[in-house]
């Protein structure tokens, strides 16, 4: 899913952005850089409209990518609900300024 290599090779990017998708979902907003952030809205856009379509396989898709039960349980239940009339546009990236270490751009991502 991800088009940016962000420093990482491909099994250590797969499972940085799967945490970032998991804990978005799970607690609404994250701070984090803005290519991680923009790669992780992408594929947190994708996880939404699988709970809006709610059947098994998108279920299954779902719980094969985030990390933890619960998250997916909450996409497909209450999640889904949220967003049912909204066709898309699910999450927001709001920048902050520069990390004070290497002046990395920070930005907030959340859930609409």
């Amino acid at each position: 899913m991800a088009y940016r290599k962000l420093g990482r090779n491909t099994g250590q990017r797969r499972a940085m952005l799967r945490s970032c998708t998991t804990a978005l979902l799970k607690n609404g907003r994250i701070e984090t850089t803005e290519p991680k952030a923009k790669e992780v809205a992408s594929i947190v856009e994708k996880m939404i409209s699988l709970g809006k379509k709610g059947d098994l396989n998108s279920r299954r898709i779902a719980a094969a990518y985030l990390l933890d039960d619960s998250v997916v349980k909450d996409l497909f239940d209450a999640t889904s609900t949220r967003y049912a009339e909204r066709q898309g546009g699910y999450t927001r990236v709001i920048k902050i300024g520069n990390r004070r270490g290497d002046a990395a751009l920070m930005v907030v991502v959340e859930l609409v």
